[in-house]
């Protein structure tokens, strides 16, 4: 996936912070009263309060072109296993039944040789368009070039590091939040809930590097506040975090006892498996380190939310919202007319607003897409 080199520089000014190493080996010292940043802290505070509210800015595209008849659809799927790629689906299956589409799924089973199988299936089809629904492109690469060849739009589900067009590789769309933001608000939530004084932990899979980027830009936005010092990174790939994250946690609990606040991942299947080693440790569901996931927001990651088990908040990822969005390009692409450039804004969710929901699904978007589309 494209890394932003920019963002890249200059992402780590915690100073004395390594990656998979820790600062500050003596004894816990006080906590400051006062926060470090007050200039910081509002900011934050501000943009934490409106991610927090329960109707986004916008629903979708305010306008577009009406729905064209008879079309098919093929979603590959990366896997069905992973939430987000089966709640992106389930969002392309329901709006596709709104548009009066015809839709299939074909399940890639998470391994190269089975997207690459799945993708070449779904061009057996003869689709009008097909769903790169969670892989990076480049792994079909001779799969993408032949649905160009055959003038087959391709739009993607969080298939390459940002939203939009794409060139290289070949999208008409590609639907996904902006990682900027979600790392972004996702800092200033530790930053407004702690106060401007906080220990964090942040957890990270370097060998994907848009996740790495991520957690760059997670340490460089905590290191605007004086007052919030960067423990640790832990770099724990996301295939390993069953086996590893329950030792590593015991260890950073051991490190850093009271010192560990907060902890910002960037996946929330972390805290999935952070939970049995915190219990065991006597900590309790609500109390620190208080963590939040920087993407996804999967039902399991609802649940621990909302009973208080070791999760605080996430930043979710509006699965069906994009499904809708998906076919949507592709009407606009059987049109000739230009993506639609609707990004969604982050949301942050807690049991404070959540309301026992196990889904991030803004109000508003279905009768706005269905009346886009005369539907």
């Amino acid at each position: 996936m494209a890394v932003a080199a920019a963002a890249l520089a200059g992402g780590t000014g915690l100073v004395g912070c390594e990656r998979g190493a820790s600062v500050g080996g003596g004894p816990p010292s006080a906590r400051p009263t006062k926060t470090g940043c007050p200039t910081v802290l509002a900011g934050a505070t501000a943009a934490v309060r409106r991610a927090e509210r329960a109707h986004p800015a916008a629903s979708g595209p305010t306008g577009g072109p009406t729905a064209v008849r008879d079309k098919r659809i093929v979603y590959v799927a990366q896997t069905m296993i992973n939430p987000g790629v089966a709640g992106a689906a389930q969002g392309v299956q329901e709006a596709s039944e709104a548009i009066g589409w015809d839709l299939r799924v074909i399940d890639g089973q998470g391994t190269p040789a089975g997207i690459q199988a799945a993708f070449s299936q779904a061009l057996a089809l003869r689709p009008s368009g097909i769903v790169i629904g969670g892989f990076d492109p480049n792994l079909t690469s001779q799969q993408v070039a032949k649905a160009t060849a055959e003038h087959i739009p391709l739009v993607g589900w969080h298939a390459v590091g940002t939203p939009g067009p794409s060139r290289h590789p070949k999208l008409f769309s590609n639907v996904t939040t902006k990682v900027e933001d979600v790392a972004k608000i996702s800092a200033d939530w530790v930053i407004a809930h702690s106060h401007g004084n906080a220990g964090v932990v942040v957890f990270t899979d370097a060998s994907i590097p848009f996740a790495r980027t991520k957690s760059d830009l997670i340490e460089k936005q905590l290191a605007t506040c004086s007052g919030v010092r960067l423990l640790a990174v832990e770099n724990i790939p996301i295939s390993d975090t069953s086996s590893r994250t329950p030792q590593e946690v015991s260890s950073l609990l051991s490190r850093f006892g009271d010192r560990w606040t907060h902890s910002v991942a960037i996946n929330d299947v972390y805290f999935a498996d952070a939970a049995p080693a915190l219990r065991a440790a006597r900590k309790k569901g609500a109390d620190a380190p208080f963590n939040i996931g920087a993407g996804d927001g999967d039902p399991s990651a609802f649940q621990r939310i909302n009973s208080r088990q070791f999760q605080t908040a996430t930043v979710p990822e509006p699965f069906s919202q994009q499904g809708w969005q998906i076919l949507d390009e592709f009407n606009r692409a059987f049109h000739g007319t230009p993506a639609s450039g609707y990004v969604a804004p982050v949301h942050i969710a807690t049991a404070a607003n959540s309301r026992g929901a196990t889904t991030w699904d803004p109000p508003g978007y279905r009768a706005q897409y269905r009346r886009i589309w005369g539907r």
